[in-house]
């Protein structure tokens, strides 16, 4: 397995004298395929941060929630994950088509725990995978080419209160997005769309800003 660490990563730990805890944790806690504990707790969590970089280099985190069981483990090395709808930039999934690199972020904040994985990822508009998710529109495989057990210490408690209302479930027409029913995009959004927001009624810009203000949107 090749190293974490680059030449100016061994420079910092040189200067701080961190060379062989470095070693240690590199030689024998960060590892290629997913044990069986990592699978558990990747299995147990609804949410996740994705890493991406853009054409150039440029790298943005996203937040991605949904089910418990959002992220499903293939095998030792293959994660998979849903795409639901969005906001239409398609920026993490761009960035995935064409760069390919990813890192995953799992995190218990009621119980401390993390879990970092590195990879390569790929999108796909079918997958048989897919059918496991409710209203799916596309599916991300990651190989996994790191992964490991991460400090919890600075990790903050929080305690979980609920699902969010958009989290698509079998059974249960998803709520339209408030946004989605702004007044201003309406051109903008698809048909399917804007039939929804005109049965549902159009809502202004300080409507949709009290909703965001209260956690309601």
């Amino acid at each position: 397995m090749t190293s974490l660490y680059s030449e100016e990563h061994r420079r910092l730990q040189q200067e701080f004298g961190t060379t062989p805890l470095a070693d240690l944790l590199d030689n024998n806690w960060v590892h290629e395929k997913i044990a069986d504990a990592e699978r558990d707790f990747i299995g147990s969590r609804d949410m996740f941060f994705l890493s991406t970089v853009d054409p150039d280099g440029n790298p943005t985190v996203s937040y991605k929630g949904g089910p418990v069981g959002l992220v499903k483990v293939i095998d030792e090395q293959t994660l998979a994950f849903p795409g639901f709808d969005g906001n239409g930039m398609f920026y993490s999934m761009g960035n995935i088509a064409g760069q390919a690199k990813v890192g995953l972020l799992f995190i218990d904040f009621e119980s401390p725990h993390r879990v970092r994985v590195q990879g390569t990822a790929r999108f796909l508009r079918e997958h048989p995978v897919m059918a496991e998710y409710a209203e799916a529109q596309y599916l991300v495989l990651v190989t996994v080419s790191k992964i490991w057990v991460n400090c919890p210490r600075y990790i903050h408690k929080y305690k979980r209160v609920d699902s969010s209302k958009y989290v698509p479930q079998p059974s249960r027409t998803t709520p339209l997005a408030s946004w989605k029913r702004l007044g201003m995009v309406q051109d903008v959004l698809g048909a399917g769309d804007r039939q929804r927001a005109e049965q549902e009624g159009l809502i202004e810009l300080s409507d949709y800003e009290q909703r965001v203000a209260r956690g309601d949107a």
